[in-house]
């Protein structure tokens, strides 16, 4: 039976996490990808790499800004549809995943105006100097026209992995990153458009992943099947995708918030070449969180399905499991960064003050990075569970109430360090005591039914 497909009800929770989890790792990498290969390009650009990296940096808060607005509707819609399948509500589940779709599409065109006409303003606001702000307006003027492409791609994947098919969510984003990577260099170079270039190979690529998305989403393969009918608003579905998704909204959002306290910190204690540096950082930890994140997200249908279908032995059994597949990963990657530094900044910047100075900042950065996989590991369970109040707060605490403060007053006392220092000091912190706070207000309750 169709119901019956993708069932994570039966056979071993380790497994089924496993089975989405690699496929899931790997499409993230490949998202990641659209934005780190850019960064490597442009790093390469003669006599204005450090400029240009600096200005793609200064974007990098608008980027996660619409990002944000992905994982609101994306991650607040799929989680709802695992439970509905678990439930056996298939058709419910295909109303969420229409009305998803619908206020991607709107939320898209909206921010594309907002964002367009004042993203001059902004990008001075965030720590732009004279000599990279023609960069990040130029980058930015034409990232902005996939604004909807981005959303549509990013969170309807969700909807793909949700349903079990997390080889088809990497095919999603593997197809669009390819195609990024060979017109990287032709635009980039061959063509001279430099970051105009690499924006434009971005936006490329993200209509075709998206155009991808919505030809499985419509086809016969999937289980959920994406419908107009469906794509009319409803009330008790917007407010419950719009409460689920508020935690990954303001994951990325106080992503945001922390890059631009950030960057006009550094701007005031370094310059555009410590701006340069912390993008770098960016782009490194973006893939070194994958692994972590890829286990957590993979467990969040699995989780879902089965505590839908009340299924709770099961649930608990996941959240062990992966929580040490993740720890395990994220301590051998900490290790990784921690005892080669400059291998991995060499990847983006053959600058040898960039070297120099980037590699003591990175090792400061990542310190306790490993600590990172509890903060995933209990946001997922919170977020998979459909827990909104705990999965919002674990997004806040972390960056808002420790990172951001700390970037801010460190540097008074111990110059241009406290900024690192302070991300170093918030894995700890933030980590522990997410995770705590899951434990004792989701693992106690699934243990009693």
């Amino acid at each position: 039976m169709e119901t019956d497909k993708n069932n994570f009800a039966y056979g071993s929770i380790p497994r089924h996490i496993i089975n989405l989890a690699g496929p899931m790792i790997i499409a993230q990498l490949i998202n990641v990808l659209y934005n780190v290969i850019d960064r490597v390009y442009i790093g390469r650009i003669p006599n204005v790499a450090t400029l240009a990296m600096g200005g793609l940096g200064l974007c990098l808060p608008l980027i996660s800004i619409i990002i944000a607005f992905a994982n609101l509707f994306g991650m607040g819609g799929a989680p709802l549809c695992s439970i509905a399948r678990g439930q056996g509500k298939n058709k419910e589940a295909e109303e969420i995943m229409g009305n998803s779709f619908i206020l991607l599409i709107i939320f898209g065109i909206i921010l594309t105006i907002i964002v367009f006409l004042f993203k001059e303003d902004l990008l001075w606001l965030f720590g732009a100097s004279k000599s990279t702000i023609s960069y990040a307006n130029d980058y930015m003027g034409i990232y902005l026209l996939g604004t909807v492409f981005v959303l549509i791609g990013l969170g309807m994947n969700s909807f793909i992995n949700s349903q079990g098919f997390a080889k088809i969510g990497m095919l999603t984003v593997l197809i669009g990153a390819i195609i990024n990577i060979i017109l990287d260099p032709i635009f980039i170079f061959t063509l001279g458009l430099g970051v105009k270039g690499a924006a434009l190979a971005t936006v490329i690529s993200q209509f075709i992943s998206a155009f991808w998305t919505i030809y499985f989403l419509t086809g016969k393969k999937t289980i959920l099947k994406l419908q107009i009918k469906n794509m009319f608003l409803k009330k008790k579905y917007v407010t419950k995708i719009f409460s689920l998704g508020t935690a990954g909204f303001m994951m990325a959002i106080t992503n945001s918030i922390v890059t631009i306290i950030c960057n006009a910190t550094l701007q005031t204690y370094g310059g555009d070449l410590y701006i340069a540096i912390m993008t770098i950082i960016n782009s490194i930890r973006e893939v070194a969180s994958l692994p972590g994140q890829g286990m957590a997200n993979a467990c969040q249908p699995v989780l879902g399905y089965n505590y839908g279908a009340g299924e709770y032995n099961r649930v608990l059994q996941g959240i062990k499991f992966v929580t040490l597949t993740s720890l395990s990963m994220m301590l051998i990657l900490w290790l990784s960064i921690t005892i080669f530094p400059e291998m991995f900044i060499k990847i983006f910047s053959q600058n040898q003050e960039i070297i120099n100075n980037g590699t003591s900042a990175l090792r400061l950065y990542f310190f306790g990075f490993f600590m990172m996989a509890f903060q995933m590991a209990g946001q997922a369970v919170a977020v998979g569970l459909g827990k909104a109040k705990q999965a919002i707060f674990f997004s806040v605490f972390r960056k808002v109430i420790i990172v951001a403060p700390l970037t801010i007053i460190l540097p008074f006392y111990i110059g241009i360090n406290g900024v690192f220092i302070a991300e170093a000091i918030s894995n700890f912190i933030g980590g522990g005591a997410c995770y705590i706070t899951m434990w004792f207000t989701i693992g106690r309750n699934l243990k009693k039914e």
